[in-house]
C-alpha cells in the first residue's frame, strides 16, 4: 500500500495547527479577561458598558466577574490551561442558561451569543490543550509530549 498523497495546503495547515491554536488562545483568553475587568474596575466600558463595576461579592456577577478576569488570563498565558477553560466554559453555561436561555429559545434572540460562543470555545480548549506557545508547555512540556502521544488516535487503514 502506498501512503496517502497530501496537499501542500493541507501540509501547512497541519504543521500551523498548534500556532493557530496558540493564538486562538491568547486572543480568547484576552477578551474574556477584559469582560471581568470590566466588571470588577469600571475600566473599558465597566460592567455592561455602564462605566460602573459589579458590588463585590454579589450573587452572580462579582463572581463571574473573577473567574472572567482569572480564568481569561490563565488561559491567555497558557497556565492550567485546560482547568481554567473547564471553569470559564462551566461558568459561560450556567450564565446562558441562568441569564439568557429563559427569554427565548435562541441566542440571537435571548441575547447570549457571547456565552454561548465562550462557552464552546473554552470546550474546544479543554480538550485541544493551550496549543504551540504556552505556560504550561514551558514548565511541563516533556510530560505533555508524552500525554498528547500517546492520546493520539491510531491512525485508520483504508
Amino acid at each position: 500500500m502506498s501512503a496517502p498523497v497530501t496537499s501542500p495546503l493541507t501540509s501547512f495547515t497541519q504543521r500551523s495547527a498548534p500556532h493557530v491554536l496558540a493564538l486562538f488562545r491568547v486572543v480568547v483568553g484576552l477578551l474574556f479577561a477584559c469582560h471581568g475587568a470590566a466588571s470588577l474596575f469600571g475600566v473599558l466600558g465597566g460592567a455592561m458598558g455602564t462605566g460602573a463595576t459589579v458590588p463585590a461579592g454579589s450573587w452572580p456577577g462579582w463572581y463571574a466577574a473573577v473567574i472572567q478576569l482569572a480564568g481569561g488570563v490563565l488561559v491567555l498565558l497558557g497556565l492550567g490551561t485546560r482547568s481554567a477553560a473547564f471553569i470559564s466554559s462551566g461558568s459561560m453555561a450556567y450564565a446562558y442558561f441562568s441569564a439568557h436561555q429563559g427569554t427565548a429559545l435562541w441566542p440571537i434572540q435571548n441575547g447570549g451569543e457571547a456565552s454561548a460562543m465562550y462557552c464552546w470555545a473554552f470546550l474546544l480548549i479543554v480538550f485541544l490543550g493551550p496549543g504551540a506557545w504556552s505556560l504550561d508547555r514551558l514548565f511541563f512540556g516533556a510530560r505533555q509530549k508524552e500525554q498528547a502521544t500517546t492520546a493520539q488516535p491510531e491512525p485508520s487503514v483504508a
